[in-house]
């Protein structure tokens, strides 16, 4: 069976509190309002996760309560292990996300999850199918704050790897108010 990833980086953070702990740091109210319209867009696409992974930090929990409440309530699994993590780490994480699991939404940050983005789509990167994939020609750019790549992974979970991804959409904060 096909299932879907859905890597969210948190949404725009606050510096202006310059004496609190990075982990610690707010969304501010730009990154409140982009979460707000990627949750729109998840709904009008029908994107419903049985489970969210996310971060312990502030920021990654404060966007997913903006996600929230859901048709169907997901079960949510905070992660201490995602703050800040390598695509290694990322990569280990979802190769032991139940397989009955069909849609996993992970909510992180960078540098890891745009490696991971890049990593799931792999080949496609590099055979210059780029040209003519608008998702990846967004991707390779960067990954965003508030930004949702959503992909079908084909196999089991405890296979997800490197070009183990099928980029489906790549939505930005700024291409969703251009839109």
């Amino acid at each position: 069976p096909m299932r879907q990833l859905l890597l969210l980086r948190h949404a725009k953070s606050s510096w202006d509190a310059g004496n609190l702990p990075d982990r610690d740091r707010p969304l501010n109210a730009r990154g409140r309002r982009s979460t707000v319209a990627i949750r729109k867009v998840m709904r009008d696409l029908g994107l419903q996760p049985d489970i969210v992974l996310v971060s312990t930090a502030r920021r990654t929990l404060e966007t997913l309560d903006l996600l929230e409440p859901w048709d169907e309530t997901p079960l949510v699994e905070p992660m201490e292990g995602l703050y800040l993590a390598s695509v290694t780490q990322l990569l280990a994480i979802l190769n032991n996300v139940a397989e009955t699991a069909r849609a996993v939404l992970l909510i992180g940050h960078n540098p890891g999850l745009h490696e991971l983005a890049l990593a799931l789509a792999g080949n496609a990167v590099e055979d210059h199918e780029v040209a003519h994939h608008e998702p990846l020609r967004g991707l390779i750019q960067g990954f965003p704050t508030g930004a949702l790549a959503e992909f079908v992974i084909p196999g089991a979970w405890r296979e997800v790897g490197p070009d183990k991804g099928r980029l489906v959409r790549f939505l930005t904060p700024r291409g969703l108010e251009s839109a």
